[in-house]
Formats: C-alpha cells, sequence, structure tokens
C-alpha cells in the first residue's frame, strides 16, 4: 500500500518531494468541500491515467494501467496511489526525467462526480460506486478492490468497472479515440516539447523553456502531416443573442457536423464522434482536395440546401452518402494549417485565415465559406428568424478554439409564436380529459381562417381552466370560413372570443402551423385583432431534379392523390376520429419517417393489422398477399411452415405508401431479414404488463431485464410499443436457427420468472398475468413478429412504435409516449438516433450463455 499510515491525508505526498526544491502544490488539505473529479495522462516509466476524485479536502487516487473505459466488460487493474493536493488537479506540464514520476502530464478529463450511497463506507469496504459528469466520461462507475488487498498490503489493487448505461458501449475505449488535452487542446508531445507547458523539478524551482529548434527536413515535411481529429468544440443553448462588438454571428446550419482533414492528396471526413464519414459525402471529400494547401483541419458542417437557400435535415438524410450537388460543406473554422495548430489563435484570426484559404482560385464550390456579422447580435437573430431559418450561433471572437461544451460559443434557435382565436376544441375519449386540442383560426378581413389545431402544452390546470371558460361559449355551427372535414368530425365549436398564445416552428405550404404549443390564454387583444404576422414564404418545395415520394400530384380524379407511385384513393377518409387523422395524414406521417422506418421493416418479412374503415371499423390480421394489392407490396416464399403461400415485404416509400392506401395501421415484421431468411437476426422481449400494473413497476423491470441480457453478453435497445408495454431488443449475428433463439428466449423468460415469480410470468394466460408482467418469448419463434419501429398503432389516438435512449425510460409514464402528431417533433429535435449502433452491434448466443441459463 503506498499510502502513509497517518493522520494527515497528504503525509506520504510530502515525504516524496522536497518543496523548498519544488514549484509542486503544496501539501495542503482543503476545508471547502467540493466535488471535482480530474483524469491526468502520465507519461512515466509507463504511460497511464491518474484518475482522482475530491474527497475530504484531497484528491483520492488511483493510477489506471490502460484507461478508463465505456465496456463494462472490461475490468481495468487501479492502483490506489497517495492522496494529491487539490490544486494539484489543475495541473498540466512536464515533471523533468530522473524526477518522481517524471514525464509530460495531460488533463485528459475533468468535471464533477457524485457519490452513489455512502463514500466514506465505499473506500472502507472497498466497494465505490458513483457517477461521472466530465467531458468526456459520464455515466455510472465503481471501483472495487481485490479481495486479496482488503486485509491490507504494499499495495492496493483496485478494478475500475463502467456500469452499464446509457454511456456505456461495448468496445469502446475512450483513451484511443482521445488523446488531446480537454484544457488547452494539446498531444502529449505538444505538451511535452511546448515553450507553454509548466516545467517542474524536484531538483530547481524554475520554469524552463526549451530552445528554439532548427528547421529540419522533418520539421519541413510536417505541413504535409496529416491533422489529428480533434474533439469538437460545442454551443450552449441560450434563448437570446449576445449584444457586443466581441462577438461574432453566424447562420446555423441543419446538418452534420463535420470536421475535414486534408494531408496532400488524402482527405478524411470525421464525424462529431471521430467516425471516419468519407464515404458518406463523396462529393465534398472531393471538394477539400481543391484547396491550396498540404494540409488542413477544418470545422463545419454538411448540409442540403433547399432552393430557398434553407439548410434541411430531412433532406440530407434522404440523400446522404451520394454526390448530390444539394449537398454542401460550410466551412466555419480553421483548427491547423500547413502543420500549424492554430487552435490558440482568436477565432476571428482563425476565420480570416479560412476566408483567404478558400477564397483561392479554383476551390470547388461544393466548399462555402460560413461568413459572419461582428456585433449587433439580437438584430442579426431577428432577421434570421424572419427568413424561417433555424437560428444563429454566436462565438466569442477573441477566444481560441476549446473542444467541448462552453459558453464561448451560443447557438441561439428561432421558436416563432403569434396569437390566434380558439374558434372549437377536438372532443377528447380520454377519461377526465376535457378536450384533446383547440381548433385555431386568425382573421383576413372579416373571415375567420382556420389554421390548425394545437394539442401540446397543456397542463392540468390549463385542461381544467380552459373547460370552464368553454362552457358558455358553445354554439352550434362553425366560426371558420371553411374547415376540412376531418377537423369537422367531433369539433365542438365556439364563439370566437378567445385569444391564445401559441408557440410554433412554421407555416405549412396549405396554412397550417407545424409543431404548435399551447402557451397560454391573452386577456389584453380582442380576437378581431389577431391576424396572421409576417410575410412568410411558404414551406420551399424539394430541387426539380430530385426524385423523391415526397412529390405529390393530384390525378386526374381530384379525390386521388398521388405519394410516389402510389395512388391515394379516398385520401379524406378518417382512419382516426378521435383526432380526425385521414388516410392522407397517415401517408403524410410515413412520409416524414421514412428514412428513418426503412432501415427496421425494408425487406424483411411483415404481418398487417389492417383497418379500411379506420381504428373503430372492423380490423383483420394479415400476412399473406391479396388481389389488387400494389406491386410496391411484394411476396417471398420462406420454407418450412405449414403453408406454402408466400408472404409479404416492403423494400422502399412506395411501399408504406402501399401499406397506408389498404388501410394499414399496424405493419409488424418477423425477427429476420430476407438475406438470412432462416437465422433471426435480433431478440425481442416483450414486456406486458397487467392493465392494473403501476408502470413505475415496469420501468424497474425493463431495467432489470436490461441488466440480466447484460450479464449474458447482450447489448439491448429500449422500445415503446405505442401500446402500455416496453420492447427489449437485442441485435444478432444471424448465426442461430428458429429453434435455437426460441429456447434461448424461453429460457431467459423462465429465469427472470424464477428469480421473480412476484413480478414475472411466462404463461399467456390472462389469468396467471393478473398484477405480473407477461414476458413474451412467443415473438422470437418463426411467424412470430412485433411491433415495427415507428408503426402506428390501431388504438386511439394513433400512438407509434418509438425507439428510445436507455436514459429516457426514468421520465416515460406509459408505453405510448408519441403520436403521429408528436413523433416527427421529436426526430426534428434529436440529434443523434437513439439506437444508433443497433446495426453495427455484434453478439451471439454463446456457449457460456447458454450454460449460463442450464441449455448445455
Amino acid at each position: 500500500m503506498v499510502r502513509a499510515r497517518s493522520d494527515d491525508p497528504l503525509a506520504t505526498y510530502k515525504a516524496k518531494r522536497d518543496f523548498a526544491k519544488t514549484p509542486e502544490p503544496g501539501a495542503k488539505r482543503a476545508r471547502k468541500k467540493g466535488d471535482s473529479f480530474v483524469i491526468q495522462k502520465h507519461a512515466a516509466r509507463r504511460t497511464h491515467f491518474d484518475f482522482r476524485l475530491e474527497h475530504d479536502g484531497v484528491l483520492k487516487s488511483w493510477a489506471v494501467t490502460r484507461g478508463p473505459s465505456l465496456d463494462p466488460a472490461q475490468k481495468r487493474l487501479a492502483v490506489r496511489t497517495e492522496d494529491h493536493p487539490l490544486e494539484y488537479g489543475g495541473f498540466e506540464g512536464v515533471i523533468p526525467k530522473g524526477e518522481y514520476g517524471g514525464g509530460p502530464v495531460m488533463i485528459w478529463d475533468e468535471g464533477t462526480w457524485e457519490p452513489i450511497g455512502d463514500p466514506d463506507e465505499g473506500l472502507a469496504k472497498g466497494d465505490l460506486k458513483f457517477r461521472l459528469h466530465g467531458k468526456r466520461l459520464n455515466g455510472d462507475y465503481v471501483l472495487v478492490r481485490m479481495k486479496k488487498d482488503r486485509t491490507g498490503g504494499k499495495r492496493e489493487n483496485w478494478l475500475l468497472i463502467k456500469k452499464r448505461d446509457d454511456y456505456a458501449g461495448d468496445g469502446e475505449e475512450p483513451t484511443e479515440q482521445y488523446d488531446t488535452s480537454v484544457k488547452t487542446g494539446r498531444t502529449m508531445d505538444e505538451i511535452e516539447t511546448g515553450a507553454d507547458s509548466a516545467v517542474w523539478s524536484s531538483n530547481k524551482a524554475q520554469k524552463k523553456t526549451p530552445a528554439p529548434k532548427r528547421r529540419t527536413a522533418k520539421a519541413s515535411s510536417r505541413a504535409k502531416r496529416r491533422p489529428p481529429f480533434v474533439e469538437p468544440q460545442l454551443a450552449t443553448l441560450e434563448t437570446r443573442a449576445p449584444a457586443g462588438d466581441d462577438w461574432l454571428h453566424e447562420l446555423k446550419y441543419d446538418g452534420y457536423r463535420i470536421e475535414a482533414c486534408k494531408a496532400g492528396d488524402e482527405v478524411t471526413l470525421f464525424s462529431r464522434s471521430g467516425l471516419d464519414w468519407t464515404v458518406r459525402f463523396p462529393a465534398i471529400a472531393k471538394a477539400v482536395l481543391t484547396l491550396p494547401c498540404e494540409s488542413a483541419l477544418i470545422d463545419g458542417e454538411a448540409a442540403y440546401v433547399l432552393p430557398s437557400g434553407v439548410t434541411d435535415f430531412k433532406s440530407l438524410q434522404e440523400h446522404i452518402d451520394k454526390p448530390d450537388p444539394a449537398i454542401r460543406y460550410f466551412a466555419f473554422d480553421l483548427l491547423s494549417l500547413d502543420g500549424k495548430d492554430l487552435r490558440k489563435e482568436p477565432l476571428s484570426e482563425r476565420k480570416e485565415k479560412l476566408r483567404k484559404l478558400m477564397a483561392a482560385n479554383g476551390v470547388s464550390d461544393f466548399l462555402i465559406y460560413s461568413d459572419h456579422v461582428l456585433g449587433d447580435g439580437p438584430a442579426f437573430f431577428d432577421k434570421a428568424c424572419s427568413t424561417q431559418l433555424e437560428g444563429i450561433m454566436s462565438k466569442r471572437a477573441d477566444a481560441p478554439y476549446r473542444s467541448g461544451r462552453g459558453k464561448s460559443w451560443l447557438k441561439v434557435k428561432c421558436t416563432r409564436s403569434q396569437e390566434f382565436v380558439i374558434g372549437g376544441f377536438a372532443e377528447s375519449d380520454v377519461r377526465g380529459k376535457p378536450f384533446s386540442a383547440l381548433l385555431l383560426g386568425v382573421y383576413d378581413g372579416e373571415a375567420l381562417i382556420f389554421a390548425g389545431k394545437v394539442g401540446t402544452g397543456f397542463n392540468a390546470r390549463d385542461l381544467k381552466a380552459l373547460a370552464a371558460r368553454f362552457k358558455p361559449l358553445i354554439r352550434k355551427t362553425s366560426p371558420f370560413e371553411s374547415v376540412p372535414g376531418p377537423e369537422r368530425k367531433g369539433a365542438v365549436w365556439l364563439r370566437p372570443e378567445l385569444v391564445c398564445a401559441v408557440n410554433f416552428t412554421e407555416w405549412t405550404r396549405d396554412g397550417r402551423l407545424r409543431h404548435p404549443s399551447f402557451q397560454g390564454l391573452r386577456e389584453d387583444k380582442p380576437a378581431r385583432a389577431v391576424i396572421r404576422e409576417g410575410n412568410d414564404t411558404q414551406e420551399a418545395a424539394m430541387p426539380a431534379k430530385t426524385k423523391s415520394a415526397s412529390a405529390k400530384t393530384k390525378t386526374a380524379k381530384t379525390s386521388d392523390v398521388s405519394f410516389g407511385a402510389i395512388t391515394l384513393s379516398s385520401p379524406d377518409k378518417v382512419l382516426y376520429p378521435d383526432i380526425g387523422f385521414t388516410k392522407l395524414d397517415l401517408a403524410r406521417y410515413y412520409e416524414s419517417v421514412a428514412s428513418v422506418m426503412l432501415p427496421y421493416v425494408a425487406k424483411r418479412p411483415i404481418s398487417l393489422v389492417r383497418c379500411p374503415e379506420g381504428v373503430d371499423g372492423e380490423r383483420f390480421f394479415q400476412r399473406h398477399a391479396m388481389k389488387g394489392m400494389s406491386k410496391a407490396i411484394k411476396e417471398v416464399a420462406i420454407p418450412g411452415g405449414e403453408t406454402k403461400k408466400p408472404y409479404l415485404y416492403i423494400e422502399n416509400e412506395d411501399g408504406l405508401f402501399a401499406l397506408t392506401q389498404i388501410g394499414t395501421l399496424e405493419v409488424h415484421d418477423w425477427g429476420v431479414s430476407l438475406k438470412k431468411i432462416d437465422k433471426p437476426d435480433r431478440l425481442v422481449f416483450d414486456l406486458d404488463p397487467d392493465e392494473d400494473l403501476d408502470f413505475a413497476v415496469l420501468r424497474a423491470a425493463a431495467e432489470e431485464v436490461r441488466d440480466f441480457l447484460a450479464e449474458l453478453g447482450f447489448k439491448s435497445f429500449l422500445k415503446a410499443t405505442g401500446g402500455k408495454g416496453l420492447h427489449l431488443v437485442a441485435p444478432l449475428t444471424p448465426k442461430a436457427a428458429w429453434d435455437e433463439v426460441k429456447a434461448f428466449a424461453k429460457a431467459v423468460a423462465d429465469a427472470l420468472v424464477t428469480a421473480r415469480p412476484d413480478r414475472y410470468t411466462a404463461n399467456p394466460l390472462k389469468r396467471t398475468r393478473v398484477g405480473k408482467i407477461f414476458v413474451d418469448y412467443l415473438r422470437n419463434q418463426r411467424g412470430g413478429s412485433s411491433i415495427c419501429n415507428f408503426s402506428t398503432r390501431a388504438k386511439a389516438g394513433a400512438p407509434v412504435a418509438t425507439p428510445l435512449r436507455w436514459d429516457e425510460l426514468k421520465r416515460l409514464d406509459s408505453g405510448a409516449p408519441y403520436d403521429v402528431e408528436t413523433l416527427p417533433a421529436r426526430l426534428k429535435r434529436l440529434k443523434t438516433d437513439p439506437w444508433e449502433d443497433f446495426f453495427t452491434t455484434r453478439q451471439s448466443i454463446t456457449a457460456k450463455a447458454k450454460k449460463a441459463l442450464g441449455l448445455d
């Protein structure tokens, strides 16, 4: 054990240093309690990572030989070292060779930590659980003292282990991804040779400045070296743009953050997390080669530009991986040029170098310099919002480039708001809820023009207060000039006297609000004064050369509408009467989610729940083709079953629209793809609770099943089914046959029942499920299916099956958190896919897992 046996926790630290000869922080114990942590990469005799947690006025310290991991399967040796003073956490520099711990030291990560349980008890027992909130590491960890060291000894060996949570990642090693300081952005080599490194010595209390080096052939070749990936600088969300001339302001682009790296004739495009995305933007990669420099590292955004000049993320997703001329690279920062690191220079100087570089003759038009204005931020923000842009980025003009999130970069998003007249409301079929949405309008002269519905933003108090205000205003006829048929069904009309404030993102082509949210009543404005505000340009169309299913045209039969190659008959047919949702609305919904839904459903056998007359009409389950179906709904023979009839599948958006045309309200997919039709590629555990069971019990069960699957070696993904339950889905490398997969799934369910008979049942009989959760493993047999991601459900309100992040579970209060109206808004807000690594996860049913379940 390294620590000195003393009442002074810094006694060992003092014993190793002569403070008359070294400028290292003195051995002073802090009185003020704090919660900081720091991880310092230290290249001493052997490179390691010093892991330090602030506790009792000192930094409790461990030397982690291979560094921390995000993989829960990795147990990293952590040797307990002496406590350090708090000031040590701010050190980055060089300890001269020959001195104690000689070598460069980097601040690799820093932040705050919180203990899980009593930290003193954890340290004493050798089981310290905690949660990190760092710039690179986040989530739950545990430090476990090895058994042979629990009775004392010369050395305390602990294990640092990542707990299974949303920040965990199988096989992910952050120490391999990040090789720069979170404090200064320098590499270890730059720290060791840099003139601004703090140099500590146990022989002389002085700072040394390395002598300038002569330029050699090697030095001159630095210009051609490939610059390493730099963790990007991130912005903090603010509601107002800063004023003052020390801020510069740029437009905010709706695309993918990309670092473009040029080294000679080679180009690499890095994603925000450091992944190589060069093949995803081939035209941009080719364009970067036209820059007149040997090497460069540029920070920017790849975005799809509509004819209106607005960037559109959905269009980018639809055209990614293709050299589409509408995809451009907006460059807004220059991190290095010809071997020189520019990150310490002020942003204004970096941008000027970038502007000159991109203004040179011969630079591709695919590269666009992101210009800016200096000062006058509020006016620039107002102008951006008035032209329907997403928002602006405000940046300190004098600031260096700092990786991670900070306050020197701000993002200010546009949220539009105006008043609307309440002309009615849609009744709700939910017990105790007086209405589901308000019907809104604006005046155009004497006519009240329908502007759409708002069904979000209400709390219980709002619902009660509004219902009371509505009672004396109810009338028999509509106050609007005209209202679409689907919106009229179930509407209760009101005298147009009440005015409310609504936030929304934009107006659609047909004059409807997109993503509206109720903000409150306006008692200070008369209804007749409410008009449509601003001179809004309509929603921009796609470029003419883009072949997209989103181009809808009227056919000769005026009641029909075309989506891609599919003609939608009776588009005004109401499928969900409670919300007035029509067949046309359903097609539009699938159009909006097609790019994210198709990877989970295309070229996979599917089963359908069809409700041709809507959710309240007759419904039936369908697996096989029927006469008159569109050719976009295809057939595939699957051997081994009781029937020789082929099954159904789709390939693209037209398939989704064809399913809409025949009144499909649910799409269920088998756990197998057409590539390997007899080898399942996913495990599905449907947690189906008794109707009277508290949802908190289901949340706890989902975590319990997730952790159990992790112990068996499976990473699982969470899905809200759109019904009352949750699905846990574990991807499989398609090796095992149906029988083996089903037997394994059943064994998992049985093990859960054995461990918690009070909570689970694997028996599908209703009488056995009272007060319990049915673990439905039968979805893993041949012909079994489960609701597909983003599919609607044949239930009131049109809920949808939604893939979720695990950290969203704690806020979940039902299995149907999103519906056809709120899900598209969620997708627009998301910056990363909650199931981002679903298709890259490789895992199989191993002999070890089967043995653990008694299947060997």
